[in-house]
């Protein structure tokens, strides 16, 4: 009786793979919002080093927040507090919330980019004492449309680049 009997067959079917579930609307709102939050307070980067560095203890993470609830829902009221403790059980949601502040981060940084556009734009007019002295200091206006162009950008041929992988295999 050998020890690898029936291994190297390649005969074999491979294993199915489990099809992964759909992420539930409410979790992937409490998500969203806490998204948004992070990179509102402009803590995308630490979140994100931390959440890279604890993936692997997502279940732990999650559990360690069922026994802070009682503390945190008697200090705090949280409606979606529990939602986002089931959503950080899945290794996929962790995941999931990293590319979601990945995505509004990028969003941010593009606002901010055209924002200071503007503004160096508006600083070559100004007179000396609005420039050296920092006083009466005009308004930069944006156009809401500039803004909500930078909010959902459409891909065009000129931002698309082929990789390596994209390659035929004749090259």
């Amino acid at each position: 009786m050998s020890l690898f009997k029936g291994f190297f067959d390649s005969n074999k079917a491979p294993a199915a793979v489990p099809e992964k579930k759909p992420i539930p609307p409410e979790e992937d709102a409490v998500m969203e919002k806490l998204a948004v939050k992070v990179v509102e307070w402009k803590m995308a980067v630490p979140a994100i080093l931390f959440l890279e560095s604890v993936k692997p203890l997502n279940y732990i993470g999650a559990q360690a927040m069922v026994f802070f609830e009682p503390i945190v829902q008697s200090v705090f009221t949280f409606k979606d507090y529990s939602n986002l403790r089931v959503a950080m059980e899945r290794r996929e949601n962790v995941e999931n919330l990293l590319q979601k502040i990945e995505a509004h981060d990028a969003v941010a940084y593009r606002k901010e980019r055209l924002i200071r556009k503007k503004y160096k734009a508006a600083k070559k007019n100004w007179k000396w004492y609005q420039r050296y002295l920092g006083i009466f200091q005009p308004k930069i206006e944006i156009d809401p449309a500039e803004l909500e162009a930078l909010e959902d950008p459409k891909p065009n041929e000129k931002n698309i680049k082929p990789h390596d992988g994209d390659k035929p295999d004749g090259m």
